[in-house]
């Protein structure tokens, strides 16, 4: 099963035979001071470096989130949105929690945009899901409701049932439009999480056979050298399914991470986009001596 995504110009496949998709993180004023006073000021001039530096190192698509405390978060949006398709044409995940954020985000969109995301609450199915179907969008599914975030894989996919009848069955959204997230929580906290997460990922894949995506940086939390953990895991999610992640794209040690996934199960035909990356390096230290 395929996932389309697209900007004005450029379209993005999330699954089947396709390469791993990279969610570029860094838009996102959480943890950043200085960038949440920038967006309260009206300032999005950093949004300019954060995208360049994401589509240099290799992100295939970019994650927007303007939730910066005391900011009004829907303009922010709309004019973010309009500024990042005017550098790039990688197509957009619009990240926010709030209705309002995410309908202007998709009224100044241009192509087919990734919402991120709807849960199993029912307010959120009735609030979200006639928005991303009247735009045409796709969507984030997390398998997480009113009551819980399941600790047993068997209930998250209990829960993506739900979303996935709602979604298809009251709102006539294709099932490839759904690309579920399985709950990524921190390794740090409990260390059999990350396996939960696996599990469901597989579940979740053989019941439906969606799309998949998590945010990478979240099984790190609050443990050292993150991006060696990030580097383990995103290639073991790959094995159980995983088909995309939010995740650093300036990080080089993560990308080539799932550069190799891509060619050690087959979706580098030929090891093609390893090699030519490999010489892409060479010629770019060779050229910085």
């Amino acid at each position: 099963m395929e996932s389309l995504i697209s900007s004005a110009t450029k379209e993005l496949r999330i699954g089947g035979e396709n390469p791993f998709v990279i969610i570029g993180e860094r838009i996102n004023p959480t943890g950043r001071k200085i960038f949440q006073e920038q967006l309260r000021a009206g300032d999005l001039s950093r949004i300019e470096i954060d995208v360049a530096q994401q589509v240099a190192g290799g992100a295939m698509m970019l994650d927007v989130n303007m939730g910066a405390p005391l900011a009004d978060e829907a303009e922010l949006m709309t004019r973010a949105v309009q500024l990042i398709q005017s550098l790039t044409d990688l197509p957009l995940c619009l990240d926010s929690s709030i209705i309002e954020v995410l309908e202007a985000g998709l009224a100044a969109y241009q192509g087919k945009a990734l919402v991120n995301s709807v849960t199993a609450e029912d307010e959120r199915l009735d609030a979200i899901l006639p928005l991303v179907k009247r735009h045409g969008a796709a969507v984030i599914a997390l398998p997480n409701d009113e009551e819980e975030i399941p600790e047993e894989p068997a209930r998250r996919l209990e829960l993506a049932r739900k979303i996935v009848d709602v979604a298809t069955g009251q709102y006539g959204i294709p099932i490839e439009d759904i690309v579920f997230d399985p709950l990524a929580m921190p390794v740090g906290a409990d260390t059999s999480l990350v396996l939960t997460t696996l599990e469901t990922i597989s579940l979740l894949r053989d019941e439906f056979g969606v799309n998949t995506t998590l945010g990478a940086s979240n099984v790190s939390f609050g443990m050292p050298d993150r991006h060696a953990i990030g580097a383990a895991f995103l290639p073991m999610a790959v094995t159980h399914g995983l088909t995309s992640a939010i995740m650093d794209a300036r990080s080089p040690q993560l990308v080539s991470a799932v550069k190799a996934a891509d060619l050690l199960t087959n979706r580098d035909p030929w090891g093609a986009a390893w090699i030519a990356a490999h010489r892409a390096r060479q010629a770019a230290a060779a050229a910085a001596q």
